[in-house]
């Protein structure tokens, strides 16, 4: 039960409650019942400790948040939270049965008086020097209680028992009372114990009086910070006996309008949150209902874990900015194709397929075309081989530019990833898109070798590194059925012109009887339908070119897209899915419900 807000002059109680801007995450906790809003005499705090599954959840889930984070965090954001488990666990080995309270308060505000009222006789010096009390002392109601005095860091010679058979003090059984020195003390070393105690008991009872109850110091230093555990305090109003008149509502009244704006939820009408009291230690004025109050807080054994509560909710509302972010995160289906496409634009894929083309394109021209074309073709081919010329090479500013691309491209995914996430997440994605892409250009740099080599083969065949636009085949391309028809038929041509040319020679010989009209129409067959055979299947060879180009740069653009996926996406998303784990360990320690995905 944790109070959210706080109330004064009992006007909205949600007010000020600062909205869950996370749009997955919403808050368990509502606002005060109308009941709650209307005028009337204050009835006292009911003290209700968390469930003891609920506590022990939450600190599971702390202890697993911690642990899930220490390789993405700085030991020192993590700092509070570890003392937070390591503290929680060191009181819950410790007596449940005894509630840990400290008295605190400034030079002058009567704390020791207030102190030694409680336990019945004077265990605490006072007087006019200041500052008065220099050293913690406590008093014990049970026995029982050394372990966690040694845990105050209390010697045995500052440990005091109360007047016994005095002021009910069957009512205060458990209780250990601390007298804190003052917090504004002149003394460091009395300040350093004041907030050393302060962390460890279960609940305190801020003393303030009429002069200095507005003490910036008191409420920077202490109460603001402190608004989270306004369940395990009270703040009483010392030396009323002081005030004329009405006076002593009128400072009561200003001392809870200054609670309010430090952000404690006051206990008013049954709701959970600080006790405000007016008392006078001194003539005994209030005493008796901060003792009532006190044991009906003492006797319900809930102190520590209400106190470990609000100290696991200070700590994940220090955590909050590293895990908790405004909008929806994670990579997109539309980052995910961009970083595809700068890949194979990388690779060269679109280069590579229509290199395909073309390969498929000659593959066909010189299966269909004329033997005088395929002669001249093999003459010219021969010729280049004994060519001194060297063999054409990837400029370097080419892959230079090719490996900025991939470069470009792994930052792009990064920070896409990256966006919306907290600063040391984003970092941590940013990073695990880096690591993966250190041997990214190299392995897009066998993609094109193997799909370049004559076999397909990886390591064979020439050498063209990502970029180049190498042809991509990986391979003789695949013939169509219609090729043996054509080449048949390109065949038969130049068979005609073979034989009209031998029928002309012998009737030139006159081996031969003289008819020129037959060979010479042969002859005119095989020139003319020669080239028309070869120039229709060009024609016939762009569609299926096309296609075998685009396969080609299909299964080129897969393979990189494949590469980036292992190398970069998949460490992406896994550290992606880190955060998610954690994010989720952190709204069950918040004491947050998720709404949805």
């Amino acid at each position: 039960m944790r109070a959210v807000t706080a109330v004064t002059d009992h006007s909205d109680h949600t007010e000020r409650a600062e909205p869950w801007d996370d749009g997955l995450i919403a808050r368990r906790a509502g606002g005060l019942p109308v009941e709650a809003l209307e005028t009337g005499p204050m009835s006292p705090a009911t003290y209700e400790a968390p469930p003891e599954g609920e506590l022990k959840q939450r600190l599971d889930s702390l202890r697993e948040l911690v642990g899930l984070s220490r390789t993405r965090l700085d030991g020192a954001t993590l700092a509070e939270a570890g003392r937070v488990l390591d503290e929680a666990a060191a009181r819950r080995r410790l007596s449940a049965r005894h509630t840990v309270v400290a008295v605190a308060g400034a030079t002058g505000s009567g704390k020791s008086t207030l102190f030694n009222a409680l336990a019945g006789v004077p265990l605490s010096e006072t007087g006019l020097r200041r500052p008065t009390t220099s050293a913690p002392i406590a008093c014990s109601w049970t026995d029982g209680a050394a372990g966690l005095l040694d845990r105050l860091g209390i010697p045995g010679r500052s440990r005091r028992r109360p007047l016994q058979g005095q002021h009910g003090d069957a009512t205060l059984d458990g209780l250990v009372l601390v007298d804190l020195p003052d917090h504004d003390s002149a003394a460091p070393a009395h300040r350093q114990q004041v907030d050393r105690v302060l962390a460890l008991v279960d609940a305190v009872i801020w003393v303030v009086d009429p002069e200095k109850y507005a003490d910036a110091m008191l409420h920077e230093r202490y109460l603001r910070p402190m608004a989270g555990h306004a369940e395990v305090m009270f703040v009483v109003l010392n030396q009323v006996d002081r005030l004329p008149g009405d006076a002593a509502e009128q400072v009561l009244d200003d001392l809870r309008r200054l609670l309010d704006e430090d952000g404690i939820a006051l206990g008013e009408h049954g709701e959970p949150g600080a006790t405000v009291l007016p008392l006078s230690a001194l003539t005994g004025e209030g005493v008796g209902e901060l003792r009532e109050s006190l044991g009906q807080f003492t006797a319900e054994r809930g102190a520590a874990a209400r106190r470990i509560a609000a100290d696991i909710d200070a700590a994940a509302d220090q955590l909050r900015p590293v895990y908790a972010v405004g909008r929806q995160t994670g990579l997109s289906e539309a980052a995910r194709e961009e970083f595809a496409d700068r890949l194979a634009d990388a690779v060269g894929a679109a280069a590579a397929g229509q290199a395909a083309e073309r390969a498929w394109s000659r593959g066909a021209n010189k299966a269909c075309g004329t033997p005088w074309l395929r002669l001249w073709r093999w003459y010219e081919d021969q010729r280049s081989l004994t060519s001194p010329a060297a063999a054409p090479s990837v400029p370097p500013d080419e892959e230079a530019t090719a490996r900025q691309r991939v470069e470009h491209a792994v930052r792009a995914v990064g920070d896409a990833a990256a966006t919306g996430l907290p600063a040391a997440w984003g970092q941590a994605v940013r990073e695990a898109a880096a690591r993966g892409a250190e041997g990214l250009p190299e392995a897009l740099d066998e993609l094109a070798v193997e799909a370049d080599s004559p076999d397909g083969g990886v390591g064979r065949g020439s050498v063209v590194p990502y970029g180049s636009g190498g042809s991509g085949c990986g391979g003789r391309p695949p013939r169509p059925g219609w090729w043996p028809v054509a080449v048949l038929v390109q065949v038969s041509m130049t068979v005609l012109q073979v034989l009209g040319g031998l029928w002309l020679l012998g009737q030139i010989v006159g081996v031969v009887p003289p008819n020129l009209g037959v060979p010479v129409l042969m002859m005119l067959t095989g020139i003319v339908g020669g080239p028309c055979v070869e120039w229709s299947c060009r024609l016939a060879a762009k569609g299926p070119a096309r296609r075998y180009g685009h396969e080609a740069e299909r299964r080129l653009r897969d393979a990189a897209a494949a590469c980036g996926r292992a190398r970069v996406l998949d460490p992406v998303a896994a550290e992606l899915l880190r955060y998610r784990e954690v994010r989720e360990q952190y709204v069950r320690v918040a004491g947050f419900s998720t709404t949805g995905r």
